[in-house]
This record gives structure tokens, sequence and C-alpha cells, in this order.
């Protein structure tokens, strides 16, 4: 959180527990930091794609070496689940080694003219500084995957972490700068002032967090004539057929809602069983939520830990109050900001629930009469994430991936979790501009030159 002009961020499990205070730096700070990073990056460019693919192969080794240390600091200053954190901060040390051969793909092609002698060409260069804006939930994994894209291919990089995950930020900052040219990389702590000053003099804005600052954001990069790209918010749906394994999908689902308080763009906020499948499913869901663990997030068996903040708790349970609840529906009796995992029914169809990202353990069980009825209510809302699909039917999966208005499908498996090696993002107010994640990220941190070559000479 931010305070009178200071970066203040807490443990969400022990909110006595003081990470760290420091000052905002300011406006000109971070145009400063730009201004810097700007004068490195024809250097770093310049060193060639050896001298890129090796600094991030060594990132990616040092991130290894710290695991430990980057998972306790994850598990204190964001709460995330340790075994959670220990994952995240595996996948991080993989995005490393994975952009660090992106330095030797092609960056163009070679055309024949239409008429002629002569050559053309096609070559993607970067756009010089890329800024970046990155949330609290996933504090070492969002700005790797971000910044590792941006450096393999020639930008620098300022990121403007959010407040409550600082601590993380700055100790990812030590890393990567015991192996990068300075100013290469560069963390500007703050708030909204830091963050407008970063949109307002990047060359390419990359953003993840909430859809009212994301459409703010590309509204002001955009009035530049500026790259940009907004990852934000979901509301997405879990679709249960009759044919389904009950127990598995339950198991999925329940993850899909608990895991790290359901504090994920990707978690499931809305379950709809299509026919026959109401009645097990309800059941089954409901005793998958309460067996998960809820608690310490140090301690390897909890599943869902704290909310991030009090106001994030108070917004969890304003969201189902009134409502009839299925599982869950407490506070834990402890420090800390704990919401138990919460199961409602028979929600209003107009319910903020069903339309608006709680950003908490909460899903919603909403039964369809069949197939196409469940794909219409998950197409409902104005995001479109992610889907999941549990059935054993080919052509129920076919309908699917046919009919669903979601950025990603995923079948038989919990909609959490992403493949750091394939494009990610969603449809409609989910996500703005290109995708990240994968080779679709070179494209977004990159710009195509056309050159045409003819002779100086008569041939």
């Amino acid at each position: 959180m931010t305070t009178s002009s200071l970066v203040v961020s807490h443990n969400p499990a022990d909110p006595a527990d003081l990470l760290l205070r420091v000052p905002e730096p300011g406006a000109a700070a971070v145009a400063d930091a730009v201004t810097k990073a700007r004068a490195a990056q024809p250097g770093w460019l310049a060193g060639g794609a050896g001298a890129r693919a090796a600094a991030l192969a060594a990132i990616a080794e040092a991130i290894e070496a710290a695991a430990a240390e980057l998972a306790a600091l994850a598990v204190r200053e964001v709460g995330k689940p340790l075994t959670e954190a220990r994952a995240e901060v595996a996948r991080t040390a993989a995005i490393w080694r994975y952009y660090a051969q992106a330095p030797y793909d092609p960056t163009g092609a070679v055309h024949e003219p239409f008429g002629g002698s002569g050559l053309l060409l096609t070559r993607r260069r970067p756009h010089g500084v890329a800024g970046l804006i990155t949330p609290w939930n996933f504090p070492f994994a969002i700005p790797s995957w971000k910044a590792a894209p941006a450096l393999a291919v020639g930008n620098t990089v300022v990121l403007k972490p959010a407040p409550e995950a600082t601590a993380c930020a700055l100790r990812l900052a030590e890393i990567l700068q015991q192996t990068l040219p300075r100013a290469v990389f560069t963390v500007v702590p703050g708030g909204a002032t830091e963050g407008g000053a970063l949109i307002a003099s990047s060359d390419a804005v990359s953003f993840t967090g909430s859809t009212a600052v994301g459409n703010e954001v590309v509204r002001t990069a955009t009035a530049r004539n500026i790259p940009v790209q907004a990852e934000m918010g979901g509301v997405n749906a879990a679709i249960v057929l009759p044919d389904a394994d009950i127990e598995r999908a339950a198991a999925h689902i329940a993850a899909a809602i608990a895991g790290y308080a359901g504090q994920k763009c990707t978690a499931t906020s809305r379950v709809i069983p299509v026919g026959a499948a109401h009645g097990p499913l309800r059941e089954a869901l409901a005793a998958a939520l309460g067996e998960l663990r809820t608690g310490d997030p140090a301690d390897p068996a909890t599943v869902c830990g704290p909310l991030i903040s009090e106001q994030a708790r108070e917004r969890v349970g304003q969201a189902c109050q009134g409502l009839a609840v299925l599982a869950g529906g407490t506070t834990p009796d402890r420090p800390g900001w704990y919401a138990a995992p919460t199961l409602v029914e028979k929600l209003p169809p107009d319910h903020g629930l069903l339309h608006e990202e709680v950003f908490g353990p909460v899903a919603a069980l909403l039964p369809a009469d069949d197939l196409a009825h469940a794909v219409r209510m998950a197409n409902s809302v104005r995001y479109g994430l992610v889907t999941s699909v549990h059935t054993a039917d080919l052509d129920a999966v076919l309908h699917g991936l046919d009919h669903l208005d979601t950025g990603m499908v995923r079948l038989n498996a919990p909609s959490t979790g992403v493949d750091f090696h394939l494009p990610f993002g969603g449809t409609k107010a989910s996500s703005h501009g290109a995708r990240e994640q994968g080779r679709a990220a070179l494209d977004f941190y990159t710009r195509t030159r056309t050159y045409t070559l003819t002779p100086g000479a008569a041939m």
C-alpha cells in the first residue's frame, strides 16, 4: 500500500509484521530512470545475441540458487502458500531460461522484389525502453515473463511493481543487476504517480492489474501512440457435463476457487453443472472446498492463505452477504486477512458476484439445462479470459472450443495454471493488445522494419 508518500508493505498473514517502508520516488525519479535506461539500450542491443542469451541464462541460474529465499519472501510479503511460492520461483527460473534462447531466433525474412534485381528484407527491432507495471499476486513470475522477452530482443526495462510486492521486486532487481549492465533493468517503487510517469516516458508499456486501471493505462499509452498491452480481470467459468468424472472435476474446481485465496485472474468464480451433473457436483464440490487447508501460508499443506489486505477481505464478505452458502462463508478466527473458501447458490442473474471480479476464494453454482445453455452462461459476462470444461465427450469438447468466447480453454483441468511457452490472454474486457508469454511476447516488444535493397549500378 502507499501512505502519505511512503510505500509500505506488510505481511498479510500477520499485519503487524512490517517488511518495508520506503519513500515514493516521484514522477521526476521515474523519468530519470527511463532516461538512463534509454541511454543504456543501444549498448545492450549492440552487445549481440550471445551476450543477451548468456545474461538471461545466468539470471535463471541465480534465481534457482536463491529459490528457497525467494519463496520465503513471497510467503511473507504477499501471503502466497509455500507450495505455490516454490512453484512460482521454479517457473520464474524456467521463464528466464526459455527466453535465453530467443536472441538467436530469426528477426525477419528475405523476399524477392516484384521486378528487377535486389532484395526486400523485414527485420524486427526493439522499441527502446519497456515500461512494466505489475501486480502483487505473482511477484516474481509476472515481472519475469514481461522483462525476459523485452530484454531478449534488446530493450531495456523499467519496472513499477504493485506496492504490496515491493520487497519481492527489489530482491529480483538485485539478482538481475548482478548480471545485467547498469540501467538495463531498474525498479521504481510507488503508486499511481509513478505508474503514470512510467507510461508518460516509456517506449512501450505492458500492464497487468485491474480492469479500471488497465483501461486508463491503455487510453494514456494510446494517446502517445506507443505499443501497449493490458492483462486485466476475469470472471471465469467451469462447465461440468454429466459424463465427467465428478470427483476429479470437483477437486480441480475447488483448487481453482481456493488456491492462493482465489487471488488469480484465472481463478474459477462461476461453476456451471449441466443437467444431471448438478446434484452430484453440488455435493462433491462443497465437500472438496471444506477439505482444503486454510491457514498459515508458510505451512506446506496450506492451499488457501490470507487475502492481501483488510479491504480485500471486506470485499469478499460483502460479495457473499445475504446469499445461500453451501460451503465456507466464514472468517477464520486468527490474525491476518483470511476468508474460508466459499460456494454459494441461487443468485439473482444481476448479482455482482456473477459479473465482476471479486478476487477472493468465492464461487457461485449456476446449473444449466444443456451444453448450449452452459456456453451462453459462460459467455454472458464482459470478461473472456479462461473457461474450463470437464467432460469425456469429444463432441462436447469441440462444441466448447468452437463457441466459448474466451482466450483460453482448459479441458479436464483447473482454470488456473498457465504454460509460459504459449500465448496468454483473453477476449473482451480481459485483455487489450498483443498476447503475453511464449514467442508471441517477442512480437510485442519489437516492431517490424522493411528494407528495400537495390543495386547501386546496372547489372
